[in-house]
C-alpha cells in the first residue's frame, strides 16, 4: 500500500507528513534522521502498521515539508515540530520511533512530555560523542557554525545529470544499500531540475549543527526525566560511538541496548530484519 499525504503548521511553517492508517490502533511515530526523509521508514511502517496507526514526518528542511528561513534547524526546533504534530494526533501517550537526529528529537521529547510517551526507540540517536567540538567552549561554537552558513551561502547545491547518478551518490553514502533501497530512497529523496538534472530535496542549510541546544549537562538533565522504556540501536560498523562504553546511554534509567553486527548508521536498512524483530516485540510487550 502507499501512505497518504498530509501537511500541518508548526512554527509557521508548513510541514509534512504520510500517514499509513490503521484507525482505532495505538499511534506511532517514525522520526527520520539529517538530510534525510520519511519515506526511509517505509518498510519498517508497513510491519508497524499492522500493530499501530503508523505515521511519519518529513522535517523541517527535508522531504515535502518547508524550509525554514534563515538556518533555523536547532535540535529544540525540531522537537517543537514533533510536538505540535502529536497534539494535532491528540491520542497519549503515543509511541516515537526515530533515527540519528530523529532518535534524538525522540528522546528529548520523551524527556521534556515523559507523561505522553508509551515506549520509544532510537537509533543512534543520541547525539555527537561527548567528544564532539559541539561540546566545546561556547565561542569556538559560535564561530564553527558562522563560518559553516556562511560557506552554505556561497555553496551550490550539487545537481546530478541523471537518477541513476544520484542513486550511485546513495549507495556511496551507505554500501550496505541494496539497488533498490537505494533507487526507492533517491526517487523520494529528489527534484527535478528544468534542465533534467536531479537535487537532493533537503536544505543545505539543515547541515551545519546549530551553536545551541548541545549542552551536555542540559541533555543528561532531559533524558534523565525519560520515564518511558527505551530501546536504544547501535550498529557496530557505524562512525558513531558505543552510546554504553562512553556514558551517554547510562542518562536514561530504563533502557536497553542493542548491538547491530554488519550494521552501519543506518542499521535499520543495514539488518532489517534484526531491527523489525527486535522493534515489534519491544513495542508490543506489556
Amino acid at each position: 500500500m502507499e501512505p497518504v499525504s498530509h501537511y500541518y503548521y508548526s512554527h509557521r511553517l508548513k510541514l509534512h507528513f504520510w500517514d499509513w492508517g490503521q484507525d482505532g490502533k495505538p499511534t506511532l511515530i517514525l522520526v527520520h534522521g539529517g538530510l534525510d526523509h520519511a519515506r526511509n521508514w517505509d518498510w519498517v511502517a508497513r510491519v508497524l502498521r499492522e500493530h499501530f496507526h503508523v505515521y511519519a514526518v518529513d522535517l523541517r528542511g527535508h522531504g515535502n515539508s518547508a524550509w525554514a528561513p534563515g538556518a533555523l534547524y536547532s535540535v529544540a526546533e525540531h522537537v517543537l515540530d514533533l510536538s505540535a504534530l502529536s497534539d494535532i494526533i491528540n491520542d497519549f501517550p503515543i509511541y516515537i520511533v526515530g533515527h540519528s537526529l530523529g532518535g534524538i528529537v525522540t528522546l528529548l521529547y520523551s524527556g521534556v512530555y515523559p507523561d505522553r510517551v508509551k515506549k520509544a526507540v532510537s537509533i543512534e540517536g543520541l547525539g555527537p560523542p561527548l567528544s564532539h567540538r559541539i561540546y566545546g567552549p561556547a565561542s569556538e561554537r559560535m564561530r564553527d557554525w558562522i563560518e559553516k552558513i556562511r560557506n552554505s551561502e556561497r555553496r551550490e547545491p550539487h545537481s546530478y545529470p541523471s537518477l541513476a547518478a544520484a542513486i550511485k551518490r546513495m549507495k556511496e553514502a551507505n554500501p550496505h544499500l541494496s539497488d533498490d533501497v537505494a533507487e526507492h530512497l533517491t526517487l523520494h529523496g529528489t527534484n527535478w531540475n528544468a534542465d533534467g538534472s536531479l537535487i537532493w530535496k533537503f536544505d543545505n542549510y539543515a547541515r551545519p549543527f546549530a551553536p545551541y541546544g548541545h549542552n551536555a549537562d542540559d541533555l543528561g538533565q532531559i533524558l534523565e526525566q525519560i520515564a518511558c522504556p527505551v530501546l536504544l540501536f547501535w550498529g557496530m560498523e557505524s562512525w558513531a560511538t558505543d552510546p554504553e562504553t562512553d556514558g551517554r546511554a547510562g542518562k536514561i534509567k530504563n533502557h536497553r541496548l542493542i548491538k547491530v553486527p554488519d550494521a552501519g548508521h543506518w542499521l535499520h536498512h543495514d539488518q532489517l530484519e534484526i531491527f523489525l524483530k527486535e522493534t515489534t516485540s519491544f513495542l508490543l510487550r506489556d
